[in-house]
């Protein structure tokens, strides 16, 4: 359950084995099977997969070159970062907690451990940082309209530093993760066993990328949208006391198409908190109390992981809900497939027709002196 790791929950390296010089031998060692739970969690992570890998290339493909090109220039590289966050999580956390469960022990090597386990958990930060620049994009917008023209610099700057951070976090990774041989046993893992002097450091480091992963971007996301609706608030506060010399409504004092990005990021921000609230609370569990692992059920370990990664199906899904133009593009690809369909399965038909006639005036021609009797 550990964030560093995240590796499945029937494997070593998810109980966070402590340094054999320090600690007596494990001689009661069981090794972990692919459990039914697991095989549910396979099942379910494999259709996410579909779903998510579909959906995010749509959406990538929509913003990047169809009629998702008409969003604002500052929200467009914002769609696309987020995306591509998405995909990576659904290209590499997803298939490789699949395999990870099923194989149960690790057949990657050393190199192929700490390179995939980096990825993950900075696939896992860009994702998070992402949400946190859509957020200060969005309490910008609202709160200086009139900024509009250094919008798309300043986001570009953000992303940049977003991803630089990514990458940053995640780079401890590939120090602290190894291949390791169970003594005594004929079993590898892919895990941090012996990187950590103590338990306590271990603790320390997952709880730092608890930090960073969930509790620094809903801090930061919660106090953007405070300031939004709290501005929103007042606006509507000075309205009813008479402060503007123009009466509008309550739709006018933020355009409509800026409250509709306005609420999707909203519902984007919610999505992930929602999603995720689980599984990091069950970790802070496991860290401090780590007998738990053998108290609470196999299948809700399994079950709050897949749970989490629902939030990498929801943006696509939240994106076109409030994007029409998404929706069209995603409607006219289906009518291009449908009516490629219909053409090929009309092609025969066509031909049959146009030979029909042809074949009976060869027949008719065939036999000049039938013709001519008659």
């Amino acid at each position: 359950m550990s964030v560093s790791s995240l590796a499945p929950l029937n494997s070593p390296s998810a109980l966070s084995f402590p340094n054999v010089s320090n600690y007596p031998a494990l001689s009661d060692w069981v090794a972990p099977s692919f459990t039914q739970a697991a095989q549910f969690r396979v099942g379910a992570t494999l259709v996410l997969f579909l779903f998510a890998a579909c959906s995010n290339v749509a959406l990538l493909v929509s913003v990047w070159c169809g009629r998702g090109r008409r969003l604002a220039s500052h929200l467009r590289p914002l769609m696309l970062s987020l995306a591509m966050a998405d995909l990576m999580m659904t290209f590499l956390v997803m298939p490789l907690d699949a395999v990870w469960n099923m194989t149960v022990q690790w057949y990657g090597g050393d190199t192929l451990c700490k390179l995939l386990c980096f990825l993950k958990l900075f696939a896992m930060h860009a994702s998070a940082f992402i949400l946190v620049v859509i957020s200060l994009d969005r309490q910008h917008t609202i709160l200086n309209p009139l900024d509009a023209l250094s919008a798309h610099h300043r986001n570009q700057r953000m992303l940049l530093v977003a991803w630089s951070i990514s990458l940053l976090l995640a780079s401890p990774q590939l120090f602290i993760f190894r291949a390791v041989r169970m003594d005594g046993v004929d079993f590898i893992q892919c895990a941090t066993h012996g990187s950590f002097s103590h338990h306590w450091q271990e603790t320390v480091y997952n709880m730092f990328h608890f930090t960073t992963l969930y509790v620094v971007p809903l801090l930061v996301m919660s106090c953007c949208y405070s300031r939004i609706l709290l501005h929103i608030h007042q606006q509507h506060l000075r309205e009813k006391a008479g402060e503007s010399f123009l009466r509008r409504s309550n739709s006018d004092i933020i355009p409509k198409a800026r409250m509709k990005s306005l609420k999707m990021t909203v519902v984007i921000v919610l999505s992930f908190v929602v999603c995720w609230t689980p599984y990091y609370l069950l970790g802070i569990w496991y860290w401090f109390q780590p007998n738990m692992l053998h108290i609470t059920p196999d299948y809700i370990h399994h079950a709050l992981f897949v749970f989490g990664n629902l939030n990498t199906c929801f943006d696509p899904v939240i994106y076109g809900f409030y994007t029409p133009s998404f929706r069209a593009d995603l409607s006219a690809c289906c009518h291009k497939k449908t009516a490629g369909a219909n053409t090929s399965s009309q092609l025969p038909n066509l031909l049959s027709t146009r030979q029909g006639p042809q074949s009976e005036e060869n027949k008719s021609g065939s036999n000049p002196k039938k013709q001519a009797g008659d």
